[in-house]
């Protein structure tokens, strides 16, 4: 076999893409920085060795090779601190530029641990960790590895296999959105979707409001930007770039009109790879100092990702033109190259699940339940849907899919209640407010409500946010005395 001359190498550096790195990494590193700080917040609480799916419990069950993490050695909560202290000092030496100062094999080093870290708790993270930003996040930061340090001219081959990620998220979405749910055929889902989305933010009520004629408008800019857009990041540079900021701005759209966790804050990240410098050295007026060349075992190192990519594509690229197509869906476990797209499903009605408890002593007819109330999800029906991305609130989401899924098919619900029954510190840490401060409910129960945004109208009139009805009962009332309920929590291993 013959080896790739250093001349034939050259012909792949990316000269034009210096500040195009530095925007990548900066903001790679910024979405690193929130995720981390979520793990330090939620990771305990959720996940801990007292949390409502405790990784202990885990690691016993599931093999290394099937789920590898550095936890299956130390499943205790101080190394799930540990990490995310150490994911965070990583970030921040990554977002101040430090680490691309010091050389290619540091910059590698530094996204190779952060990967590292975050590979580990999402392998860990079980249904808290099973959404599809944290592969393309662990995606990225794989790809991060091989794109050198400020001294370097970046590789070309890497910019074109973050588009190809870049594709795969905008080209998968756009898909799967045809072949889910006729209100993207016959262009009415945002009708819906700001009122049903999983965590509305301040101003989603305002934009479920635009006309119908809006709406249609914004479904049809979806297909085009989903559908269309995707095959421009591989044209000429000056198309590729008009494809990134119609992307880039479609996104932006999504962000201030919802709570996406950081999905768009890290697909806007990808889309800047397809901004070359001169474009980018319009906002950002800086020019690199005469760039240097990688090792060439470096550029081998290059060679070989872009043939593993390559390999690990033929599923996904089998996924997108299935009829059967899966959204966010991983290959394998280090979570390399993945299928991505979502939404290809608009639910409606909004249901919500509403969690009661009471302190007296017996449940009667005139029994007074109080409501917890949630940091990010609907509850009280006069509170502003809150700003909360791109920071995620993991148990927030789940508590979404409750509301159209039944309890026994969430795992973690059953404990999730037990742990309300114990005034648990940890999980009433993920709560915004808890009616029982100074000693625990005797009762706990669950209710499921039907929501939908106030018309302009009863907004002025009543401040409301949100309408609601009761549906049903969504999980029974019971207690830490209930011999079936406790059955459950021995049988899991959750007793207190």
């Amino acid at each position: 076999m013959r080896i790739p001359s250093q001349k034939f190498l050259g012909y792949f550096r990316g000269h034009d893409y210096w500040l195009t790195r530095l925007v990548f990494q900066r903001g790679l590193a910024l979405v690193y920085l929130i995720a981390f700080l979520i793990a330090l917040n939620q990771f305990v609480p959720l996940l801990g060795e007292r949390g409502i799916l405790p990784v202990p419990n885990f690691v016993k069950v599931v093999s290394f090779s099937d789920s590898p993490s550095l936890f299956f050695f130390f499943p205790k909560d101080w190394a799930f601190r540990l990490a995310s202290w150490f994911g965070i000092a990583l970030s921040l030496f990554a977002l101040s530029g430090f680490s691309e100062k010091r050389g290619w094999l540091v910059s590698a080093l530094v996204w190779g641990a952060m990967w590292l870290l975050y590979i580990s708790f999402v392998n860990v993270g079980q249904t808290f960790y099973g959404f599809g930003w944290e592969t393309m996040l662990l995606e990225a930061g794989v790809l991060a590895v091989f794109l050198g340090d400020e001294k370097t001219a970046p590789s070309l081959i890497v910019i074109f296999l973050i588009r190809w990620m870049l594709f795969r998220t905008m080209f998968g979405a756009g898909l799967i959105k045809l072949r889910g749910d006729s209100c993207w055929k016959d262009l009415t889902c945002l009708y819906y979707h700001y009122e049903t989305q999983p965590m509305p933010n301040p101003l989603s009520w305002y934009f479920n409001w635009f006309p119908k004629p809006v709406h249609q408008f914004g479904v049809l800019f979806n297909h085009f930007t989903e559908l269309i857009v995707p095959f421009a990041y591989f044209a000429t540079p000056a198309i590729a770039a008009i494809a990134g900021l119609i992307t880039l701005f479609f996104h932006g759209w999504l962000m201030v009109s919802g709570n996406f966790s950081f999905l768009g804050l890290l697909t806007m990240v990808l889309a800047t790879s397809t901004l070359n410098d001169k474009l980018l050295s319009k906002i950002l007026p800086m020019a690199p100092q005469p760039l240097l060349q990688f090792p060439r075992y470096f550029q081998y190192a290059v060679l070989a990702l872009a043939a593993v990519v390559g390999y690990l594509s033929v599923r996904p690229v089998q996924n997108l033109i299935s009829p059967s197509q899966a959204m966010n869906t991983s290959y394998d476990s280090l979570h390399l190259v993945n299928s991505y797209g979502a939404f290809g499903t608009i639910t409606r009605p909004r249901y919500e699940v509403v969690v009661e408890g009471t302190d007296e002593a017996a449940i009667t007819p005139q029994t007074l339940w109080r409501e917890y109330e949630f940091a990010g999800k609907p509850g009280n029906i006069y509170r502003r849907p809150p700003q909360i991305a791109p920071y995620h609130l993991r148990l927030d989401w789940l508590m979404w899919f409750a509301g159209f899924t039944p309890y026994w098919e969430e795992p973690w619900f059953v404990n999730f209640m037990a742990k309300l029954l114990q005034n648990d510190a940890n999980t009433l840490s993920l709560i915004d407010k808890n009616p029982f401060p100074n000693r625990p409910p005797k009762y706990v129960r669950a209710l499921l409500y039907e929501y939908h945004f106030t018309t302009p109208e009863e907004r002025r009139t009543t401040g409301a946010w949100w309408n609601r009805e009761l549906k049903g009962n969504y999980f029974q009332a019971v207690s830490l005395d209930d011999p079936g309920f406790k059955s459950i929590l021995e049988r899991e291993g959750w007793l207190p």
